[in-house]
């Protein structure tokens, strides 16, 4: 009977959709999530993930699919990001907070006027219970070819992250590096969609790669962990929302929280009993 009980969520349909795309995304998003935090790119991630509300309502305007309104908003937000930011006196993380509140407010503005059936707090907050088979598709995709790129060009964007004018030195293609990881995050965050949503996408781009920072040191471990650290609080999340009746999204972000904490201090207790290991040597 208690073996029935907890195995109770993997019965239903639903509940199967919402493990699979939890899944899918956690691989992207924490891999993408170690360049963010390496980067310091955390508001980059929270602006993008702000901004595609009006490239979605605009899209469901014209007939077109959301997740190509979603992508056209977020690369505009990243674009007109960097280039307010490289032609100004203001600072970038300035600029970021002036574009991404005024897409949401434009979003929201949209949202109201056009009436749409679409649910704005399954857009605020994802609805992992109620993905479909052509989400699913469409998240696995992108997750795929999101993965594969940041692999494939790991250590470029890696010396891209940590020294953009040695990259450029060494002859690297540090334009199509910047906007490739641009791309890759807008990407990234239309594939979160259904299931986190836009607000709750930036624990999702930020935490794992956070964690994962300050439990090793060596970034090619760094990128394996945080998928691990991700997936683990994917499902996890998931399978606690089942039967606390909570929604699933911000559960994850619980968990994550938590893990981030726990690592924390962990990495302190670490540096403290290094630093009385060096003092009895002295």
């Amino acid at each position: 009977m208690m073996a029935e009980t907890l195995l109770m969520p993997f019965q239903f349909g639903f509940m199967q959709n919402a493990f699979l795309i939890g899944l899918i995304v956690s691989v992207p998003a924490a891999l993408l999530s170690c360049f963010l935090v390496l980067k310091g790119w955390a508001l980059m991630g929270d602006a993008v993930s702000h901004a595609v509300l009006p490239g979605i309502v605009l899209a469901y305007m014209f007939g077109l699919p959301l997740l190509i309104g979603a992508f056209a908003a977020g690369m505009t937000c990243a674009i007109t990001t960097g280039y307010l930011s490289g032609n100004s006196r203001v600072k970038q993380d300035t600029v970021m907070g002036v574009v991404f509140s005024g897409m949401f407010g434009l979003g929201i503005v949209l949202y109201v006027a056009a009436k749409t059936d679409v649910d704005l707090m399954h857009i605020l907050y994802g609805n992992m219970l109620g993905v479909d088979q052509s989400e699913l598709i469409s998240a696995g995709l992108i997750s795929l070819v999101v993965a594969a790129a940041l692999l494939l060009k790991w250590n470029d964007l890696l010396l891209h992250s940590f020294d953009p004018a040695q990259a450029r030195a060494a002859g690297l293609p540090v334009n199509l590096l910047h906007y490739g990881l641009l791309t890759a995050l807008s990407l990234t965050i239309v594939a979160t969609l259904s299931a986190v949503g836009l607000i709750l996408a930036i624990g999702l781009l930020i935490a794992p790669g956070a964690i994962a920072f300050l439990l090793v040191r060596k970034f090619s471990t760094m990128l394996w962990l945080s998928v691990l650290i991700c997936m683990f609080a994917m499902m996890i999340g998931t399978y606690a929302s089942f039967f606390i009746d909570s929604a699933p999204a911000p559960t994850i972000i619980l968990i994550l929280t938590a893990m981030f904490i726990i690592a924390f201090i962990w990495r302190q207790f670490q540096n403290r009993k290094h630093s009385t290991k060096i003092a009895v040597l002295d």
